[in-house]
């Protein structure tokens, strides 16, 4: 019930902050065409990006809230992920976009007026940073953190365009209007480009992020009774949902009791944040065993 409650408030942040980003983005191109500032305009871009990272971030955060059924075992857990890799990727071409145009606006610089880019800019600061503080609270969720981190380079380029502005009034050099637009277009790869690593090594179900396959195995290893692990496979269903399978070696024994050592790894996997697991006992190792073992250190 709880969860339902959570993920529902955080739908609705992301839905409202969805109507708000676009109709900034209305105002900030109207803005940046009136003042000939490819920096607003750029701005404005990042912000259209903004609106469908929040739109994408609240389909999500409901496919999520779904339970498992008969086709989706799992859940939609995974949603959320490919959402969050899909936002990342259009944050990459729009600052394609936003790297030609500045490189032709610094081939023929224009006039900008300063003191719509300064008010826009602001305006802009202000709607952004209502928003993160709106997310905050849910950034360990790899989907609501690609479209946090959407906002935060968003309120960062607002800050340098506020900058540039005072900038060009002070020493009337029209140039700074594209440099500015070449560094929030580096700034928009270097927010996107963490999370396409993270989510491209859930969907690729890679190691989760954080934890050290030696320590899994080695804590693992350690358990009473354990005499060996193999055939061992940890990935991430979701954002923040970690499964493990993998074959356990022990002494032949009745199932009855084996449990206590089977409570005793889930217990230590726990630690690891790994609350998902498949466990098999067996008592001799596998004939046909082409297991993945822990890699040697060099």
């Amino acid at each position: 019930m709880h969860t339902h409650h959570h993920h529902h408030g955080t739908g609705k942040i992301l839905q409202w902050s969805f109507v708000a980003t676009l109709a900034f983005v209305v105002v900030e191109i109207i803005a940046g065409i009136s003042a000939h500032s490819l920096a607003l305009l750029s701005d404005a871009g990042h912000n259209f990006t903004d609106a469908l990272a929040l739109i994408l971030a609240a389909i999500a955060v409901y496919l999520q809230s779904k339970p498992a059924n008969a086709v989706k075992t799992y859940g939609y857990h995974r949603a959320g992920v490919l959402a969050a890799f899909v936002n990342a990727l259009t944050l990459v071409a729009i600052s394609v976009w936003i790297f030609y145009e500045s490189w032709q606006r610094l081939l023929n610089p224009q006039p900008v007026a300063q003191w719509t880019m300064l008010i826009v800019a602001a305006v802009a600061l202000a709607v952004n940073g209502s928003i993160m503080l709106g997310l905050h609270r849910d950034r360990h969720d790899l989907n609501v953190r690609a479209a946090f981190v959407h906002m935060l380079g968003d309120a960062l380029g607002a800050v340098g365009i506020m900058a540039g502005a005072v900038l060009i009034y002070v020493t009337g050099w029209q140039r700074i209007d594209p440099i500015l637009s070449m560094l929030i277009g580096v700034l928009i790869v270097w927010s996107a480009w963490d999370i396409i690593k993270e989510s491209l090594n859930v969907l690729l179900e890679g190691l989760p992020r954080g934890l050290e396959l030696n320590s899994v195995v080695d804590a693992m290893r350690r358990v009473d009774g354990v005499i060996d692990i193999h055939d061992l496979h940890i990935w991430s269903i979701g954002s923040s949902a970690h499964a493990l399978s993998c074959h356990v070696q022990i002494e032949d024994m009745p199932p009855s009791e084996s449990e206590s050592i089977l409570k005793r790894i889930n217990d230590v996997l726990c630690g690891f944040q790994i609350h998902h697991t498949t466990l098999q006992f067996e008592h001799c190792r596998c004939e046909s065993d082409c297991s993945i073992l822990v890699p040697h250190e060099h």
